[in-house]
């Protein structure tokens, strides 16, 4: 009954909530990692984790990741005297490459050459994810015309991309 109580209060007083059944797996997961490491004398894989409680190597990897207390961007990971590194120093981020900021830059300067409308639909359709009906119920006009200039469009962006 204690044991119970215990795991009750720390399911209902984290920061991140974790369905049950994840977190279940994630404490066979752990009752498992432990028993191996006392019958092998060794730490045990994840897939020996996974064959041991009769789980993949996904749901025991995903339970043992979703039970892992939450860490600030800003802790520090090394310190040799200088400056630290931070975790936020390890987190790669594909979303801000040179690249992607080149291309962001290439598409802003290409729709300036586009008149108005054409610049409005391309801006509905793609960046604000309406349909070419929605797009058409709105600015009044049919789909069809919708299409062709949203075709145009693109025709006349590639040509200065």
């Amino acid at each position: 009954m204690i044991v119970g109580e215990i795991r009750r209060y720390l399911r209902d007083n984290t920061s991140i909530r974790v369905s049950r059944s994840l977190r279940d797996t994630a404490y066979k997961a752990l009752s498992a990692k432990e028993r191996l490491v006392n019958k092998n004398l060794k730490e045990p894989t994840i897939d020996e984790i996974a064959a041991e409680i009769g789980a993949s190597h996904e749901e025991v990897s995903s339970a043992l990741d979703a039970i892992m207390d939450p860490v600030s961007l800003y802790e520090p990971v090394y310190h040799d005297g200088g400056d630290a590194i931070f975790v936020m120093d390890q987190v790669k981020d594909n979303k801000s490459t040179d690249d992607l900021w080149l291309e962001e830059i290439a598409i802003k300067e290409a729709m300036k050459k586009l008149n108005k409308r054409e610049r409005n639909i391309l801006k509905l359709r793609f960046f604000m994810g309406r349909t070419q009906m929605e797009i058409a119920n709105e600015i009044g006009i049919s789909q069809a015309q919708v299409s062709r200039l949203e075709k145009n469009a693109l025709g006349h962006m590639k040509k200065y991309l």
